[in-house]
């Protein structure tokens, strides 16, 4: 509190608006902790690592397995002085979960992690400060419905990074897009280039800045929006989804279907050609 007066002896300034300033930037900010299941395969942890470097305000932690104790991932939380929590989440080695979480209170939402392309894989030609701040745009259709409204502002405090926080660097040079295509939220990432592609000097001031994608991207498929954090009422459960479970079992029914089919037409020959064998041609022995 000295400190406070001297300082605002020194600035010419009223003690209480300077601890209202004070307060103002010391305000709780978002912090992500990025937690990962076992048994996670070699592209699910490329694409934690692609997410925690464009994510300055992240903190990374060991390998867990809470799948029967949610309420850990929590506690990890709160150690970590993290008030949103990613938890990527393996089942039986090949598909892949997202929980985002906010802790503690809630609300949390469930994906299913679809079409997923590291930047490894992907080798595109952007490229952004590490560190930097991104800019965040979302698609119309945010604003269309409740549950994509909630989304929009989950998406908001996980991925903005706040102003003047640890690692992080005042510039913007690159943005993600999130947008809605057939009920799923198509993620991207994206360079602003303020260069010219061909002579690569600077832009004109009537041009505009260009795009080049930098990655990771992936598609991410809501199952469930929570009220509480990683549990809780279910506030939006999404109808059309369908689990991979599911689609394998279906896909294993249609091969043993094709199978089945296949065998009765191979007995059905068989059978025909005992009732109608062919007959003995009398000259087969002629030249013996």
């Amino acid at each position: 509190m000295a400190t406070l007066y001297k300082t605002a002896k020194s600035e010419f300034m009223d003690v209480d608006d300077l601890i209202e300033e004070k307060e103002r930037e010391s305000n709780i900010k978002h912090r992500v902790l990025m937690v990962a299941s076992r048994g996670s395969t070699f592209r699910h942890r490329h694409l934690l690592n692609d997410l925690e470097a464009l994510l300055p305000h992240s903190k990374k932690e060991a390998k867990i397995e809470a799948k029967k104790d949610m309420d850990l991932l929590n506690e990890l939380a709160e150690i970590q002085n993290c008030n949103n929590v990613f938890y990527f989440e393996t089942r039986k080695h090949t598909d892949l979960y997202m929980w985002i979480s906010r802790a503690p209170s809630g609300p949390s939402v469930k994906f299913q992690v679809q079409n997923l392309h590291t930047m490894d894989e992907l080798k595109m030609t952007g490229n952004c400060l590490k560190g930097s701040r991104p800019i965040l745009s979302f698609d119309a259709s945010f604003d269309s419905e409740p549950h994509l409204q909630l989304l929009k502002e989950i998406f908001t405090q996980t991925f903005g990074v706040p102003k003047g926080a640890r690692k992080s660097k005042p510039f913007f040079d690159h943005v993600f897009t999130f947008s809605v295509v057939d009920g799923r939220i198509w993620f991207r990432n994206y360079q602003i280039a303020e260069k010219d592609s061909t002579t690569g000097g600077d832009m004109s001031k009537d041009d505009k800045p260009t795009l080049i994608e930098i990655g990771p991207r992936f598609v991410l498929n809501p199952i469930r929006i929570f009220e509480g954090s990683f549990g809780g009422p279910t506030l939006y459960e999404n109808p059309k989804f369908i689990s991979p479970n599911a689609i394998r079992a279906n896909m294993l029914r249609q091969k043993a279907a094709k199978h089945a089919g296949r065998m009765n037409s191979t007995a059905e020959r068989e059978n025909r050609d005992n009732e109608n064998p062919l007959p003995v041609d009398p000259l087969k022995d002629v030249f013996d």
